[in-house]
């Protein structure tokens, strides 16, 4: 139980510390750069009252729930108890003094853009950042040339300013044109749980790992954030984005790497939810406000479920899962879906009309597993078994066509027996979230196996002329433990 007279100091402390602050806004939540094509890109921003995060001095709410019949409060212990959620805060404390607070502020902001090595900006105008959507922006920038490094710099400043009170400078690289054989890298993760980060203060060892890696590109394949336990209003969706995006390792990452985003349970509503569920363990939460909140927190176009094509020899494709999906209960059949019917023809349109080398899809939640028998939200599950096997066998007729998946909380590279189409799991940002399976119970679909956090790594190379996939598993500190290789056919 919190000792409310402790955290109401620190509290008291903290917003004391923050009336020196000199006037913002500033940029505390950092920039992401998303949707990149060999043309395009998103730059994504979002204006802030203070220049950094509060820290983890600092109090957490508390959630009690209230049983309906009886008025009594208690603690969560199991599942998600079918009572009204009572979020508490300590004395003297509030949204904005919270560990991890970043508030939002009104402002305008723009984005300076150039060839890497010149010295000539071009300029968007400034735009006012949206209140309604959390203080955030996010720009086109369009007409760019394929395969060539930008220099950003984001500015911002009040709306009543002349000059800009902050600036953030960072770099992406456009995707190559569609007929040139360049070799690409990209790494992926999922599954990056707030209390189980392994830098207290600093967030994840994976970025920097990854970052040394030099990667053309990340996906973020969901689980992004859980939301279950804290997550009861809007404004407490909105500060578990704020918290997680304010660390300075994801900061430094995402200025630097281009990233595409996919969400998942934990990050649309609740564990294992779908459009529809009804349930009162998120109090004033409600689905169709996760699904708003991931598109004002990422880069984001207009559709989430899309395709990248970067250079002759990669295509990968992004999916949604949680949209368009059927309640996990409802009985297994031909109308039972995960995608939609939408997605589904969408995806084997684009899949047959791609003419790379190697195509990659890319799931929030695994295809092939195997998962653990109690699980009925994946295609690997039972209960999608129709639509599951729908897939597979679509995808393993495919000329060099893979699955990468996220969502599950160990490392591992499967086959499925009936199709041979192969599944890499990335496994979670850090050790301490990693396990739901026992290292040892290595079945027949397993050509890899190992619980822990981490991520992968995929790349394409021609080698004397002949293309090559290979696929790579890190532990999170950047060491190598597995490495899969696959020569185009």
């Amino acid at each position: 139980m919190i000792t409310f007279r402790v955290v109401a100091i620190v509290a008291a402390l903290i917003a004391a510390a923050t009336h020196g602050v000199a006037e913002g806004p500033y940029f505390a939540t950092g920039i992401k750069i998303g949707e990149v094509t060999s043309s395009r890109a998103l730059v994504w921003v979002r204006l802030t009252q203070r220049p950094a995060r509060v820290g983890i001095e600092a109090p957490l709410p508390e959630v009690l729930y209230k049983d309906s019949k009886t008025g009594e409060l208690f603690e969560r212990t199991r599942g998600h108890p079918d009572a009204d959620p009572l979020v508490m805060y300590p004395e003297g404390s509030n949204i904005d003094t919270i560990e991890g607070a970043v508030p939002g502020v009104p402002g305008q902001a723009r984005v300076l853009y150039r060839h890497e090595g010149k010295t000539e900006w071009n300029s968007t105008s400034w735009r006012s950042v949206d209140p309604e959507r959390d203080y955030t922006h996010q720009f086109e920038l369009s007409a760019l040339e394929p395969n060539t490094c930008y220099t950003l710099r984001v500015e911002g400043r009040s709306a009543n300013a002349d000059d800009a009170t902050a600036s953030m400078d960072g770099r992406f690289c456009t995707a190559p044109s569609s007929d040139d054989a360049t070799s690409v890298l990209f790494t992926v993760s999922t599954g990056q749980a707030y209390d189980d980060r392994d830098l207290p203060s600093g967030g994840y060892k994976i970025y920097s790992a990854m970052q040394k890696l030099e990667p053309d590109f990340f996906v973020h394949t969901g689980d992004i954030l859980y939301y279950d336990n804290l997550a009861k209003t809007l404004p407490l969706a909105r500060w578990h984005w704020a918290r997680m995006y304010s660390f300075p390792s994801n900061v430094d990452f995402h200025r630097n790497i281009p990233s595409y985003f996919i969400k998942d349970d934990h990050d649309t509503w609740m564990n294992d939810s779908w459009p529809g569920m009804e349930s009162r363990f998120m109090g004033d939460f409600t689905f169709e406000q996760g699904l708003a909140v991931f598109r004002e927190q990422v880069p984001m176009g207009r559709d989430t479920y899309r395709t990248f094509r970067w250079g002759a020899d990669l295509q990968i494709w992004l999916v949604e899962g949680r949209d368009f999906r059927s309640p996990n209960t409802m009985s297994d059949g031909p109308d039972k879906t995960i995608w939609g019917e939408k997605q589904k023809r969408w995806f084997k349109r684009t899949v047959s009309q791609s003419d790379a080398t190697f195509r990659v899809l890319i799931s929030p939640t695994p295809l092939v597993g195997p998962d653990r028998p109690n699980k009925r939200d994946n295609h690997s599950n039972r209960a999608f078994a129709h639509e599951g096997r729908e897939l597979r066998r679509f995808i393993a007729d495919q000329q060099n066509m893979v699955v990468v998946c996220g969502d599950r909380h160990w490392q591992y590279i499967s086959e499925d027996p009936e199709t041979g189409l192969r599944e890499y799991s990335s496994g979670p940002a850090s050790d301490e979230h990693a396990g739901g399976w026992k290292s040892e119970n290595v079945l027949p679909q397993h050509k890899y196996l190992n619980v822990t956090g981490g991520f992968m790594s995929v790349s394409v190379e021609r080698d004397e002329g002949v293309a090559k996939l290979t696929i790579r598993h890190y532990g999170v500190d950047g060491e190598l433990l597995h490495e899969d290789i696959r020569i185009s056919e």
